[in-house]
């Protein structure tokens, strides 16, 4: 199906662009979000003579996101899940919940404008696309712990809880593994002269002293 863009589609094209779409997509998405008109004649005109004033639109509506975009940031936003102590979230964060994080932090958005490949499943900062605008984003971190201690812990540091749990078990098992070396170090020398010991052959008395024994005994 041809469609003539209304405003910039990622990965499709931009405002006034005639374009080509599977028919799903434009009737169930691009047309009833008013983000495309049919390419017919009769739409095909409308948008020249409309063409103007959605330009100036499409301007004004930038700028409005540019600001907000400017005061969000650096934005963080918090939320304490339950989790495994390997960090697997026993559920997950949908757009839907980070839309309504952002909305609580005083910045309001919609779920549409969460841009995610797929549901966040684990602890940590994650850095999530937010789209104010097709033609402006912004990437706020969301930071996914089991409690606000750590996820304070988590912005302050920048490393997910379960990762500092893994390197703290990691410096014990060093420690004890150098302890252990240092205790059977003295058994492994001692075990080592004993069996030298017993390696040895017994010394050979010298010649002259073995010749005189003979004579003796004859």
């Amino acid at each position: 199906m041809e469609i003539i863009l209304l405003e910039r589609v990622e990965k499709l094209g931009q405002m006034g662009d005639v374009v080509k779409v599977k028919p799903g997509y434009a009737r169930n998405f691009l047309l009833p979000q008013g983000k495309a008109l049919r390419a017919n004649k009769n739409n095909l005109e409308r948008f020249e003579t409309e063409k103007a004033q959605r330009e100036a639109d499409n301007l004004s509506r930038r700028s409005e996101a540019e600001t907000e975009a400017g005061k969000m940031d650096g934005l963080a936003v918090s939320m304490v899940r339950a989790a495994s102590e390997m960090g697997q979230l026993f559920g997950s964060v949908t757009s839907r919940d980070i839309a309504e994080a952002v909305t609580e932090a005083g910045f309001t958005i919609t779920r549409n404008q969460v841009v995610m490949e797929k549901a966040i499943k684990t602890l940590g900062l994650h850095d999530t696309r937010l789209r104010l605008h097709p033609e402006v984003s912004v990437t706020v971190t969301v930071n996914v712990a089991r409690s606000l201690d750590e996820a304070k812990t988590q912005l302050e540091t920048g490393v997910a809880v379960t990762g500092m749990i893994d390197d703290d078990d990691d410096d014990m098992d060093a420690g004890y593994e150098a302890e252990a070396a240092a205790e059977a170090a003295p058994a492994d020398e001692a075990a080592t002269e004993e069996a030298a010991s017993e390696e040895a052959p017994a010394e050979e008395a010298p010649a002259e002293e073995a010749a005189a024994e003979d004579g003796d005994e004859a």
